[in-house]
């Protein structure tokens, strides 16, 4: 069932922009809200060059998606325009993406996409043309909450929710937005385009890292920032050096493969120093990390964040977009804030998101998240008994 848009007035006389990138979602996401009387207006953005990652196979917002957004704006009968959005997706994705490699982190630019691209230029964009809301094909929901704010809430498809990447929404923004697909199956809306006649229905889905044409991300930041790139020392967990790399930025935390150094037990990634230009290797353990710092925190949950979290908050967080949520518990520190993880968790990466959750699966809300600044685990097991119920619960 089609997620209702929720807006005051007729449909008519309602006004809708839809981000259609030329995918299946966002082109079935136009066609819902066209087929239910929506005054529709499609904006697809052009946000890098049309070169060769135009027809790659996978990629998105290049040549071939704009060309299919505009025949199925024209199969539609709504107006469409292509926006040219190359030079700021450079400044706030593709600059941003290539310094967090060279620092040792492992970004991801979806959720700068989403933040600084689509759900603020692309939503100013939408505001000046007179819209009441801008529509994308993701697979999130909106639900209005008693205070008549709105609060994020995964997908009821919990293989294709992205709530992981939209975290950085504020209250703002999620007043203005709208996920018609959020309570829908990718199935059912590959048959809702074929109902349509919509000739994108069977087109495969883009990939992430959009716009790097070979699927090779070093070869963007070896040309945009070379010194990321610089030969280094492998180092074991107590310094000694054991081998040599080609760049810290061909390495992320919890790599196993391709690391080059023989040893009779497997090694992984565990830390990447930028600042010394080393790579730390050491045992599978060695991953595990149960305290993370986070930075540029996003809160969507009720009131305000330090009144939320108090002396702790208990939550569900991910790390990964691909990893199930954890129970947690947030706290403020002197520098800002820091999540407990309850179990532990192996690979967690600077540069990547930990997104906060009420729940840890169904169509749990949003609370918001952060990026993870460092990460730590503690020495001993002391001062177990002091902790939270949830935690004692959980580790019993």
């Amino acid at each position: 069932m089609l997620n209702s848009l929720d807006l005051e007035g007729r449909p008519q006389d309602t006004r809708v922009v839809v981000a259609m990138s030329g995918g299946v979602d966002s082109s079935t996401t136009a066609a819902l809200l066209k087929s239910e009387g929506y005054d529709v207006v499609g904006i697809t953005l052009q946000l890098y060059d049309h070169g060769a990652a135009s027809h790659r196979k996978g990629a998105c917002c290049a040549g071939q998606d704009i060309h299919d957004a505009r025949n199925v704006a024209e199969r539609l009968g709504i107006p469409h325009y292509v926006l040219d959005y190359e030079e700021r997706f450079r400044e706030s994705v593709i600059d941003n993406f290539a310094d967090s490699y060279a620092s040792g982190e492992t970004p991801v630019p979806c959720i700068e996409c989403n933040r600084s691209i689509k759900f603020r230029d692309l939503l100013k964009t939408a505001r000046e043309l007179g819209a009441s809301a801008l529509a994308t094909g993701h697979y999130v929901a909106s639900r209005r909450l008693a205070d008549g704010s709105r609060a994020l809430v995964c997908a009821a498809d919990a293989d294709r929710d992205q709530s992981y990447f939209l975290f950085a929404t504020t209250r703002e923004q999620l007043d203005f937005l709208r996920f018609p697909l959020g309570d829908l199956t990718k199935p059912q809306v590959r048959e809702l385009a074929r109902r349509f006649s919509l000739e994108v229905a069977d087109k495969q889905d883009s990939q992430d890292i959009c716009f790097v044409p070979s699927g090779r991300y070093t070869d963007i930041i070896g040309r945009l920032r070379p010194n990321a790139v610089m030969p280094g020392d492998i180092v074991d967990l107590d310094g000694r050096v054991i081998g040599a790399h080609q760049g810290i930025v061909h390495f992320t935390v919890g790599q196993r493969r391709g690391i080059g150094i023989a040893s009779s037990a497997p090694l992984y990634v565990v830390r990447l120093d930028a600042a010394q230009g080393r790579v730390v290797v050491g045992p599978r353990e060695a991953l595990r990390m149960d305290r993370i710092a986070l930075r540029d925190i996003n809160w969507i949950g009720d009131g305000a964040l330090d009144r939320a979290v108090g002396c702790g908050l208990e939550m569900f967080v991910r790390v990964r977009s691909t990893r199930v949520p954890q129970p947690a518990w947030l706290r403020a520190t002197d520098g800002g804030y820091e999540v407990e993880l309850v179990a532990g968790e192996e690979g967690v990466s600077p540069g990547q998101a930990c997104v906060f959750y009420d729940a840890p699966a169904g169509q749990a809300r949003v609370l918001g998240g952060g990026f993870i600044q460092s990460a730590s685990a503690r020495n001993t097991s002391a001062g177990l008994a002091a902790r939270p119920p949830l935690v004692e619960a959980v580790r019993g």
